[in-house]
């Protein structure tokens, strides 16, 4: 087996494993979509916080009273409004469940065109199936939201992670027996 041969190979393996780690993690946050939700409300709060305190941290490097202050007041901005969602995960939850649907919606279009670009490809009608996946994804969290917020977050997270990892695992397969079919 030739050296590129060998590091493509190396590649779809790590790539595989990537896909069966995804799989695992979506089935959790199946079994557990309120608590997977609030989780990542959660985690995001805590993210935006901690944004607010690098914020403020480089006030100290701005150069004059006014840069200083607005530079303040824009990490104090970002501390407080961190800290109310963290507080307050049910209304963060509602938050990031319209925010899911987006980027769902995203994901789906980014993934057609996608697979408009590999569809000569052995196995890129994997990619296609995906896309319509988080298509039918985004229109299910946002028909009945705010409702949706209580199992959305979890349960199509979980969904997603499960499919795109099947996706990555069926990909990576079928361009290893392409290069074996090559070799």
């Amino acid at each position: 087996m030739s050296g590129t041969a060998s590091i493509f190979k190396e590649v779809t393996g790590m790539s595989i494993g990537c896909g069966i780690v995804m799989i695992v993690l979506g089935t959790v946050a199946l079994f557990l979509p309120l608590a997977t939700g609030i989780a990542v409300s959660v985690m995001i709060a805590w993210l935006i916080i901690l944004g607010g305190c690098a914020y403020a941290a480089y006030a100290f490097a701005s150069r004059g009273a006014g840069d200083f202050i607005w530079r303040l007041l824009i990490g104090v901005t970002y501390i407080v409004g961190g800290g109310y969602l963290a507080f307050h995960p049910q209304l963060a939850l509602e938050s990031f469940t319209v925010v899911m649907a987006v980027i769902f919606l995203l994901e789906g279009v980014l993934e057609t065109v996608t697979f408009f670009q590999f569809r000569v490809y052995s196995g890129s009608g994997w990619i296609l199936f995906d896309a319509i996946v988080s298509l039918l994804l985004a229109y299910l969290i946002w028909q009945p939201w705010p409702s949706s917020s209580v199992w959305a977050i979890g349960t199509i997270l979980g969904v997603n992670l499960i499919v795109s990892g099947l996706v990555r695992v069926m990909y990576s397969v079928a361009a290893r027996r392409t290069l074996e079919a090559l070799a």
